[in-house]
């Protein structure tokens, strides 16, 4: 088995996407029997999570990591433990013991480390993006202050669910798909309500919830509407009021907005999750857990 942290004078490197160095810990019968140092000769979250499955590491224990990088890592098979802080050997430790609680995605794609929304100029690229909301998208990008608890955190969880809103209109159901949404529980891959809920039902357990905005996609955040040149957004000049697109940031991250305005110079974009401010229900099956 191998652990990797991300590594900064021996302390865990706080933001997955910038990290330099990895530390990887060999570990056999529960115990550390060697660890190493190496660079991450990569840039962006794809590269860094390739890099991870090429040493064919297991664990990734870090700080701040976004959602498009946690989506990478689950893809590669690398099981997640965000939010440590302090010495990197003390967290693998930990990690062993059975001691160690993972935040999920915790890194905003909005406010990352002074990047303000207000900034993002010629860092983005406009991408047109089809089709509508559904609660299988990535939904933990958006840090949490206390990590999720329960049986079933960090396992595989295979769960049926329709969502309502409190008018009783339905805006998505995965038993209409005919497939249920498997995620990994409390790794931030669902909105924080639907995982806190998971975590400790047993298989065959239906449940009813009742989700206020903070639990689920957050409130609108004003910062989060941003105005900027069309000449300095390639491909701005195409879009419409009302369009959705994907922009991504200097890191690398994915995200949609949706155009509100348009003037002759300027395009004013709002990157608020469409399900900002709204009080969401879902009736949740837990089918399986892995």
């Amino acid at each position: 088995m191998k652990i990797a942290v991300t590594y900064d004078n021996g302390k865990i490197f706080q933001h997955f996407g910038k990290t330099e160095f990895f530390k990887v810990y060999e570990v056999e019968d529960n115990k550390v029997v060697s660890s190493q140092v190496i660079g991450s000769n990569g840039a962006g979250h794809g590269a860094l999570a390739e890099l991870l499955a090429k040493e064919k590491v297991d664990v990734l224990i870090c700080g701040g990591i976004g959602g498009g990088a946690l989506n990478a890592l689950t893809q590669a098979g690398i099981q997640l433990f965000a939010g440590a802080q302090g010495e990197a050997d003390q967290a693998v430790e930990a990690y062993l013991k059975g001691e160690l609680t993972s935040t999920g995605a915790n890194c905003d794609h909005h406010h990352d480390e002074g990047h303000s929304c207000g900034h993002h100029g010629e860092e983005h690229s406009c991408g047109h993006h089809e089709g509508g909301h559904s609660c299988g998208d990535t939904c933990g990008g958006c840090g949490a202050s206390n990590p999720i608890t329960g049986r079933n955190v960090g396992k595989t969880c295979r769960t049926h669910y329709r969502g309502t809103f409190n008018d009783g209109t339905q805006f998505d159901s995965s038993y209409d798909r005919g497939e249920p949404l498997e995620f990994v529980c409390g790794a931030g891959m669902m909105i924080r309500g639907f995982d806190a809920a998971v975590a400790d039902m047993e298989v065959g357990q239906v449940v009813d919830i009742h989700l206020m905005p903070e639990e689920a996609y957050g409130l609108p955040d004003p910062n989060a509407i941003f105005t900027i040149e069309i000449e300095k957004l390639p491909g701005a000049e195409n879009l419409e009021v009302g369009q959705q697109v994907y922009l991504s940031d200097q890191y690398g991250r994915s995200f949609p907005v949706k155009v509100t305005a348009k003037e002759e110079k300027t395009i004013t974009l709002d990157a608020n999750h469409e399900m900002a401010g709204k009080e969401l229900n879902f009736r949740i099956e837990l089918v399986e857990v892995k």
